[in-house]
């Protein structure tokens, strides 16, 4: 059985969040887990490219009906016809998540991710806050794709 690690991410990644999750990806397949992503481009294209440079196992769960839209670096895709609710599916599929940078459907998988109790790594990403304390208890912040997927691999191991 293969272990996954969910990794969250914009489909229009800058340049910047390509690298770090190109690097997450090559990282977490070299600690013998497999990516689980929403599967098409950006964070989510680089996660997989990176897992797959060093012969790890890539899932993509697709918003859409057809497999034809995953990246070129998914090896099995997972088309839902859900939409924006199969990020429900990302974040359950995995032992924890690392999220790269994102915009609001990240911030939507951060949220469920957190719901279910499922611990958070973010990198470049979303900050969180309550209205009445400025503290964020909710994600664990790492600077580098290393420290990311070192804190992960702690929670998981």
């Amino acid at each position: 059985m293969i272990r996954l690690i969910s990794v969250i991410g914009s489909s229009a990644a800058t340049d910047e969040e390509y690298r770090l999750a190109e690097e997450v990806g090559r990282l977490v397949a070299s600690s013998g887990y497999g990516i689980v992503c929403g599967g098409r481009g950006g964070v989510m294209e680089a996660v997989c490219r990176g897992a797959k440079s060093v012969g790890g196992t890539t899932v993509g769960i697709l918003p859409g009906s057809s497999s034809a839209e995953a990246n070129p670096w998914v090896d099995i895709a997972i088309p839902t016809g859900m939409g924006e609710a199969r990020n429900a599916l990302v974040v359950a599929a995995g032992e924890a998540v690392i999220a790269v940078g994102g915009e609001y459907g990240t911030l939507s998988e951060i949220a469920l991710a957190l719901k279910a109790g499922k611990t958070v790594i973010g990198l470049k990403t979303w900050r969180l806050h309550r209205w009445n304390d400025e503290s964020d208890q909710g994600i664990i912040y790492a600077e580098t794709p290393r420290a990311a997927v070192e804190l992960v691999l702690e929670v998981v191991r």
